[in-house]
């Protein structure tokens, strides 16, 4: 990384773990301080109030959200919100909602296809009716639907193009059903559309190839979640090794104890692993162009990998600090509840890994088997 950027990096990342580091694990989001410090509109561009950065800048603020285990629509509305406008072809209506979100006047949600659902589907059709066209469909677990004010959904329309319908929350015929899961620090919505009127300009499309720009949202809301793993797993292995250094048993501190340092280890190894994955997911995102082969691969590997290691390492984290570990007021429960739900969220490990397998079995180019930094040797 240029040393201009590492440095932008960690003063990112020392004013986000100040920011979040003030409320208790699982705390919401000051949401005004949060659009204060710029972190709504890192990507959006200059011109319209944001700070034109990319995904690298936005995995800084998400991996210190995860370290601080915090609560809010940030996931929505900065990741998958912004991020859905950016690939949307420029005008009026969209410029403005990219604006309102940079200055924290907007919370957005979007509809994403499930990960069963087949390449290329959205989970939404506009179909035309006698009063105008109309929005039909339903999408699931919905991060953030519940609190956001709008709603971008993709859609087929008439002519079986895919769209991005831009709803907003109240419209007739548009249900949002809050879907609590066990995970506090998580809000979900299942968003039901039955009849919706959508005007012609509420129709936005894509700058790019849809389908591309459709599965780009898709990893983007995995390595997002990968970097909430990652730093929810630092911040554990951190508590854990401070924790075993005080923690005595037979008049000295567990942390001289082989078997805790050989889990300490472990962990660390996890998280060293991960990182490097997940750096290597987020350059990708940050750099490649819609149709790099090598992005899905990259993706995958963080999200296989960094978001399985949380859980393991959480579960290690709650061991080691024994009895207290299992307290309500220790906060590590906090930490195992995200972390997994953060494993199943926007595709398994074990889906990623077919995704992954099935790419070995059949190169994109017809070639060599592939891997993320070449073709694999025939020898």
């Amino acid at each position: 990384m240029p040393a201009d950027l590492s440095e932008l990096h960690d003063e990112l990342r020392a004013v986000a773990r100040d920011l979040l580091g003030k409320a208790a694990p699982g705390g919401l989001i000051d949401w005004r301080s949060a659009a204060g410090s710029g972190w709504l509109g890192l990507e959006a561009p200059e011109a319209l109030d944001g700070a034109g950065a990319t995904f690298a800048e936005v995995a800084v603020v998400l991996q210190e959200m995860g370290r601080a285990a915090a609560c809010g629509p940030y996931l929505g509305t900065a990741v998958l919100g912004a991020g859905a406008l950016g690939l949307l072809e420029p005008g009026p209506g969209r410029d403005a909602l990219l604006r309102r979100i940079a200055s924290g006047d907007a919370v957005v949600a979007v509809a994403l296809p499930g990960e069963h659902e087949r390449a290329g589907a959205a989970p939404f059709r506009i179909e035309p009716a006698p009063g105008g066209p109309r929005l039909h469909g339903r999408a699931e677990f919905v991060p953030d639907a519940s609190e956001a004010g709008r709603l971008l959904l993709p859609a087929r329309d008439a002519a079986g193009a895919l769209v991005l319908a831009d709803v907003e929350a109240g419209t007739a015929g548009l249900a949002v059903d809050a879907r609590p899961v066990l995970d506090a620090t998580r809000r979900f919505g299942h968003v039901t559309a039955d009849g919706v009127e959508v005007a012609a300009a509420s129709v936005r499309r894509f700058g790019a190839d849809p389908e591309a720009a459709v599965r780009r949202l898709s990893e983007r809301a995995a390595v997002a979640v990968a970097c909430d793993s990652l730093g929810l797993s630092e911040a554990m292995l951190e508590a854990t090794v401070a924790y075993a250094g005080v923690r005595e048993q037979f008049g000295r501190p567990i942390g001289s104890f082989q078997a805790v340092k050989h889990a300490c280890a472990d962990m660390l190894v996890q998280v060293s692993v991960a990182r490097r994955l997940v750096s290597a997911a987020v350059r990708e995102l940050a750099h490649a162009g819609l149709d790099d082969p090598g992005t899905a691969a990259a993706v995958s590997m963080a999200k296989a990998y960094a978001c399985g290691a949380a859980v393991d390492i959480v579960g290690k984290a709650m061991q080691l600090h024994g009895g207290m570990g299992y307290t309500w007021e220790s906060g590590v429960h906090v930490y195992l509840k995200r972390a997994a739900l953060n494993r199943s969220l926007f595709g398994s490990p074990a889906a990623h890994r077919g995704l992954l397998a099935e790419r070995y079995r059949r190169p994109p180019d017809g070639g060599r088997p592939w891997r993320a930094d070449g073709p694999l040797s025939t020898m």
